[in-house]
């Protein structure tokens, strides 16, 4: 291990869970890291190797300190595939049932990739894009030319922001957040918003899309949208946003990127007979140990939170791994 990577892993240890470059370094140095790092728990994480780029720069850090720490030219780790490791056994989701059988334990950590749909009409056509779809693309290094384009992002969280951000530098002249609610209801950190304010996005506050406009060849040309106003609270404790009678206008475009969500592949609530889910589709689990509702699975993550944070998914995988084991030491008694 170089002196570097040393270095980094000290100041993570300060700052942050170190568990970082446990996970993302592969090949020779994963090991050596983690042992360097003191916990080989972390060595079994369900994951793969893909040169160049990881998931993790999806809507998560592309543009932040992650990136620095990483170095893009290093083979790293994806959350859906496996990892050279003899204590990492990687399976299609629909097997859970099977690998019970062969194994005391089963952690679940599909993430939320799945990305869900605007809902409305002309949204399948050329120009439309999910920004999973599109920040993924960035971080394997294929970069969309936008040059002069005239770029849409519909949501208000951390990756409607990272996409737009990227739209931007990708030579996009004019970008757009288009939000259903107001400033005051962006779930995205404060620190996304100002920095996307800073390079340029148009805020397009109490804003619904209604429809994508295309020409003659199914290709974007614009976007339909209705004015709101803010009613009572909701379920998730924002104001209700209500639309304003004959408040209908359109937004010229050449591109919409869609970032109202991802959400974890529904395959496993299908093939997994006994593993509860709630009404999002995500693994319904106990936050303090990644305990499900079937007998020696557990998941942790995004396939359980939702879409978060990376931080987050490291640390729930590390408190269901110490349940893990105290699970199987007591099962073995």
């Amino acid at each position: 291990m170089n002196e570097e990577i040393k270095n980094e892993i000290q100041k993570l240890k300060k700052e942050k869970d170190a568990v970082i470059l446990a996970h993302y370094y592969v090949d020779g140095e994963v090991q050596e890291i983690a042992d360097y790092v003191g916990d080989s728990y972390y060595l079994a994480e369900i994951a793969t190797k893909v040169p160049e780029s990881t998931i993790v720069f999806c809507g998560v850090s592309f543009m932040g300190e992650s990136a620095k720490i990483l170095n893009p030219k290093k083979r790293v780790v994806m959350a859906d595939g496996h990892a050279d490791c003899p204590m990492a056994h990687m399976a299609d989701i629909d097997r859970i049932e099977e690998l019970r059988k062969e194994y005391d334990a089963i952690y679940i950590a599909i993430g939320a990739h799945s990305d869900k749909k605007i809902g409305i009409e002309g949204e399948d056509a050329g120009g439309v894009i999910s920004a999973v779809e599109f920040l993924r693309a960035i971080g394997d290094g294929k970069y969309p030319d936008l040059t002069g384009k005239k770029v849409c992002v519909i949501g208000g969280g951390n990756v409607a922001m990272d996409a737009a951000r990227c739209a931007k530098r990708m030579g996009a002249d004019e970008v757009y957040i288009v939000y259903r609610r107001s400033e005051k209801e962006l779930p995205a950190r404060l620190e996304e918003i100002h920095h996307a304010k800073e390079e340029g996005v148009v805020f397009k506050f109490l804003t619904a899309p209604l429809e994508v406009l295309s020409d003659e060849n199914f290709n974007v040309t614009g976007l339909k949208c209705q004015q709101m106003e803010l009613g009572e609270p909701d379920a998730s404790g924002r104001r209700r946003p209500i639309p304003v009678e004959s408040s209908e206008f359109v937004i010229d475009l050449d591109c919409v990127i869609a970032a109202i969500g991802t959400s974890p592949n529904p395959l496993i609530r299908h093939t997994t007979p006994g593993l509860e889910t709630n009404r999002k589709g995500c693994i319904v689990a106990d936050d303090e140990h990644g305990i499900t509702s079937k007998d020696g699975v557990f998941a942790g993550g995004d396939a359980v939170t939702g879409a978060a944070t990376v931080i987050l998914a490291m640390g729930a995988g590390k408190r269901a791994a110490a349940a893990m084991d105290e699970y199987i030491k007591n099962k073995n008694k």
